[in-house]
């Protein structure tokens, strides 16, 4: 049964189309890079994945118990998010509150613990009272990794991770997200890098921009495995 499955799914601002009937099926251990220019709507098609944006046609299907909330996400990171005023350790517990719902707004001990663990298997645990905005580059996209880590029970969504990263940082967290991988996280992740899709992804989305290839923006290119796409 497929984790995810999108079929023929168009989302739009308005009277504009960003993202035009797209298809494609994620299964449970799959690696999806999603691939495309600036402008292709890869970042609106994950916002329709999260359900934060309504699909103007189409429909999309969650198998496997999945539930939007249960999804994790690492979305671009902002100047805003650089310069937030709280610690690392509440940064990442707050991961949780999409899972507790506005019922429970409170943390308990086992949301404490849980994002400790992931602080942990980052390597960061000595970072957990550090302020937020004190990070290095590759240290704050960890402890961001490790709060979508938080929320992710089967799938992982990370919205160009390693933009603005120096080559070594980039390298460190492209080996925990392929280590994520192997031991059973499905992941969608849009990147421009398309050698990291090579070493990386298990499958490709291609988007089109507009005027590319004949396509109209936002419409699938390419949808299979990463060593068809290569071929």
């Amino acid at each position: 049964m497929a984790l995810l499955a999108l079929r023929d799914v168009s989302f739009a601002y308005g009277s504009e189309t960003v993202v035009n009937g797209v298809s494609f099926e994620l299964s449970p251990r799959d690696f999806l890079c999603v691939l495309g220019e600036n402008g292709s709507g890869k970042s609106t098609l994950v916002k329709g994945i999260l359900s934060l944006l309504k699909p103007s046609s189409g429909e999309i299907f969650m198998g496997d118990g999945l539930r939007a909330s249960e999804i994790g996400y690492m979305p671009q990171t902002t100047q805003l998010q650089k310069d937030f005023p709280a610690s690392v350790f509440e940064v990442v517990i707050s991961g949780q509150l999409a899972k507790r719902g506005r019922f429970r707004p409170f943390y308990t001990g086992l949301d404490r613990a849980s994002a400790e663990e992931k602080l942990d298997s980052l390597g960061i645990l000595g970072l957990r009272d550090k302020s937020f905005c004190d990070l290095s580059g590759g240290q704050r996209q960890r402890a961001l990794l490790a709060r979508a880590l938080c929320a992710a029970r089967k799938l992982l969504i990370m919205d160009e991770p390693t933009a603005g990263l120096d080559p070594h940082a980039t390298e460190e967290l492209y080996g925990v997200i392929r280590k994520l991988n192997e031991d059973g996280l499905a992941i969608i992740m849009v990147s421009h890098d398309t050698a990291l899709a090579k070493r990386c992804a298990t499958h490709i989305l291609h988007i089109g921009h507009p005027g590319q290839c004949g396509y109209c923006g936002g419409q699938r290119v390419f949808f299979g495995a990463a060593s068809e796409y290569y071929n």
